[in-house]
């Protein structure tokens, strides 16, 4: 499943979106235009005036009626998506979800948090916050946000009680190809446009109520054309009901079988992504929510919340999404999960820590055998790191392949890096006041005369004990494996961004200062820096942050030039090197026009812009740009640890993702 091509296809649908709206718009103005005409018209025929009646049809009454239901549905849908501008967080609070803290000690936390921390990793992005719905019995999870920065994952209580470790994997996985692949930012528009055709339901029954009950016995009478109004405009609502549960089944459904194939391709095996659905079709709970705003999430849950009719359904029938991943599946599989279910075991985490959950989610002889497939999946040791000075052969078309696309491999990476951090490191960048610090020594030069310029530049900005807070964990980010530094960073995004507003527009502003200090920043400091302030930025401002783009090649082939020669000079040792390699990428991307090789003397002014443009390329062409890179990284057939860092930070600062470890030519 190509990255580049999920992200035309996330295209596709917001058109798909758009087009129904405006029929469903169309549609609801029509509706009450007629409506409003029949009103106007029986109260015109007691008048008996000929004036009044000609005047139910003029072009002005029908163009205010349509101007008003414009309004009316417009500011609406502008409200809602308003009310969650700040990201995925808003909307899991909007159903009461609560905060998984980051330092918890809870095993069921604990446990969800290691394996979103893991997948985050291995998936080269931020790590998002988690929230729980802790009154949810049923099995059910989604990710929302308008980007990697604002992420939220949000589990029911259910989902955490009655899953393993394994079955859990699957599904934060199937929510993480949300995440990846743009589906997030169209889930909140189509929580905006919902409500705005939905809205004419709610003030029709206002209206109806206002009429009926707020008027005396008396004026019940006159008032009959203002309930019957009112009740028209709850039947007209009705079609922006029909119209809105039919945009998210549209939308919604194969998507599901994309993200659960996602999944397993994550987790290399079934039983994860299987077990769960499995458990949601067995179970009496299944995947039913019962707070009052499901409606406005169906289409973002992990499995149906609501019960929809086939017509209206978001997600395909659980038995074709099983055997999707299982073609032998037999549901009868459904009736001895749900057998089993009284019988309860140990639930037992992937470090073997034991907690009883026989008062919570007993687990059957269905369950059991899952747990041997998990046994295998502990026994299976992830690889060590590979040496800080190791040499890497990678080639164009794998990375290209690995791009929001990672697999069993990659996860029992992150598991590597994750566990092999340092306690304190960990506890720092889960701390609000130390996560500034931590970045902040992640970037700075090694050198000493440099970075005593730097630690000069943050004191200058703060005081001697924000200094000291950085200078202290210097040597700590030295002993650091290159691999851990990104991940590092992804661990601390959380607290970082907790931070208001001023505080995080003075840390973007000091982290622009420190990697332009004197120029003499090397390009890992920069990309690293970068990426972390282009998040920040994001996160402060999530509905304003760039969707997919749409320019073409041709229309950045000045930063396309600038950005290879700068990678090109920066992994070779002599200028004939750089050369080569500077021309092997440029002849996979702009193969007609290929200038002369010219590194920029102001390279940061230059990788700012470059990055800045080739971020808005269309899909297509960040795969041709990605291609290009990996050429001229590897130009000399092979590519040392540092260089696959900086390939993977210069791919996340352009929103593609890239997991921790490089695919290798056997």
């Amino acid at each position: 499943m190509n990255f580049f091509e999920q992200q035309e296809r996330a295209r596709k649908h917001t058109r798909h979106m758009l087009m129904l709206f405006i029929v469903a718009v169309a549609a609801i103005v029509f509706a009450v235009d007629l409506v409003l005409v029949i009103a106007m018209n029986s109260g015109g025929g007691r008048h008996s005036s000929a004036h009044v009646t000609m005047s139910i049809f003029s072009p002005g009454a029908l163009f205010l009626s349509t101007a008003i239901t414009l309004a009316v549905i417009g500011l609406a849908s502008l409200y809602k998506i308003s009310t969650l501008r700040s990201g995925g967080s808003a909307v899991a609070l909007q159903l009461g979800a609560t905060l998984v803290p980051a330092d918890t000690t809870d095993f069921a936390y604990r446990r969800l948090r290691n394996v979103v921390e893991e997948i985050a990793i291995a998936s080269g992005v931020p790590v998002p916050e988690i929230f729980v719905m802790e009154d949810e019995p049923g099995i059910n999870a989604f990710a929302a946000g308008y980007t990697t920065a604002d992420a939220a994952v949000t589990v029911t209580r259910g989902a955490i009680d009655k899953l393993t470790r394994e079955e859990l994997q699957g599904v934060i996985a199937h929510e993480f190809s949300h995440v990846l692949n743009g589906d997030m930012r169209l889930n909140i528009r189509l929580m905006g446009v919902v409500f705005g055709i939905l809205v004419l339901f709610i003030v029709g029954q206002k209206i109806a109520q206002g009429g009926f009950w707020f008027s005396s016995s008396d004026d019940r009478r006159n008032n009959g054309g203002i309930v019957a109004f009112g009740f028209a405009l709850m039947a007209i609502g009705g079609i922006g009901l029909f119209f809105g549960r039919l945009i998210k089944a549209g939308i919604s459904r194969q998507r599901e079988y994309l993200a659960d194939a996602s999944a397993v391709q994550f987790t290399r095996q079934t039983v994860g992504i299987s077990g769960a659905l499995k458990k949601i079709g067995g179970l009496a709970e299944g995947s039913k929510l019962g707070v009052s705003d499901k409606e406005e999430v169906a289409h973002m849950l992990f499995g149906d919340g609501i019960g929809y009719s086939a017509m209206f359904a978001t997600h395909p029938p659980l038995p074709k999404r099983i055997r999707a991943i299982e073609p032998n599946f037999n549901e009868s599989e459904f009736a001895a999960i749900a057998a089993a279910w009284s019988e309860p075991v140990a639930a037992s985490d992937m470090d073997g820590s034991n907690v009883s959950i026989s008062g919570l989610a007993p687990v059957g002889a269905a369950t059991m055998v899952q747990r041997a497939a998990q046994a295998a999946v502990v026994a299976d040791k992830a690889a060590p790191l590979p040496a800080a000075n190791a040499q890497l052969h990678v080639s164009p078309q794998m990375v290209v392949a690995q791009v929001s696309a990672p697999g069993k491999d990659d996860y029992q990476t992150a598991g590597t890096l994750n566990n092999a951090i340092p306690d304190r490191m960990r506890s720092l960048a889960y701390t609000l006041d130390r996560a500034m610090p931590l970045i902040y020594s992640l970037v700075l030069e090694q050198a000493p005369e440099i970075h005593t310029r730097q630690l000069a530049l943050i004191e200058r900005y703060y005081d001697a004990t924000m200094r000291q807070k950085v200078e202290e964990l210097l040597p700590e980010v030295a002993a650091l494996h290159p691999m851990q530094r990104l991940p590092l960073a992804a661990l601390a995004f959380p607290a970082l961004r907790k931070q208001p507003r001023p505080a995080l527009q003075t840390f973007v502003l000091v982290l622009n200062q420190l990697i332009q200090a004197d120029g003499q920043t090397s390009l890992e400091e920069y990309c690293l820096a970068k990426l972390v302030s282009v998040q920040v930025i994001e996160a402060l401002d999530p509905s304003r942050s760039a969707s997919i783009g749409r320019n073409k090649l041709p229309d950045c082939a000045t930063q396309i030039t600038n950005l290879f020669a700068i990678v090109a000079r920066y992994g070779n040792d002599d200028e004939p090197a750089a050369r080569h390699a500077y021309l092997q990428g440029m002849r996979e991307v702009l193969p007609d026009s290929i200038a002369p090789y010219a590194p920029p003397k102001e390279w940061t002014m230059a990788m700012d812009g470059a990055l800045r443009a080739l971020d808005l390329l269309a899909p297509a062409g960040k795969e041709l740009l990605l291609r290009g890179l990996t050429a001229a990284i590897s130009a000399d057939g092979k590519v040392s640890v540092s260089e696959a860092e900086l390939l993977r930070t210069i791919c996340a600062s352009l929103h593609c993702p890239l997991p921790p470890q490089l695919d290798q030519v056997a």
